[in-house]
């Protein structure tokens, strides 16, 4: 049995920009001054209560910050979490019979759950790297042959 997906969502409107803007800020002076610090405490504002957390969630949270600061709602998935083909497609930007098609033709690992398709997230992100990656090969090859013919 597969554990449910959970996914937490902020939207922008959801939080004050300029608190956001001061929480970014504040984060990233920190991480930048205390770069060897594996443990970082979080002060309550008007409270004498502290958090202790590991400097990689510090790290996530202000990326978070900083998609939020834009104007970008946020996501967060657990990276063992397997989608349904329309999450994956949605992921992609692609259509649902398209991401079918990639399924198919074995360019992205899944399994099947009944008649219906599972597709882990790492996967998605993997065959996503590696398209963006060909892509960016690509736009470098026809660059060069740009040059070369002199246009």
């Amino acid at each position: 049995m597969t554990r449910p997906l959970i996914v937490s969502s902020v939207q922008p409107e959801e939080v004050d920009a300029e608190t956001v803007q001061r929480a970014l800020r504040r984060i990233k002076d920190f991480l930048v001054k205390q770069h060897e610090t594996e443990l970082v405490e979080v002060l309550v504002e008007h409270g004498q209560t502290s958090l202790v957390l590991p400097r990689p969630t510090v790290t996530l949270f202000a990326q978070i910050l900083a998609q939020l600061a834009e104007g970008r709602g946020v996501s967060v998935i657990p990276s063992e979490a397997e989608l349904t083909t329309q999450q994956a497609a949605d992921l992609l930007g692609v259509s649902r019979p398209y991401m079918i098609r990639l399924l198919e033709e074995e360019k992205i690992p899944h399994r099947k759950v009944g008649k219906h398709r599972r597709v882990p997230l790492a996967e998605i992100l993997t065959y996503q790297r590696r398209d963006d990656e060909h892509r960016r090969k690509t736009v470098d090859e026809l660059g060069e042959l740009g040059q070369e013919l002199g246009t």
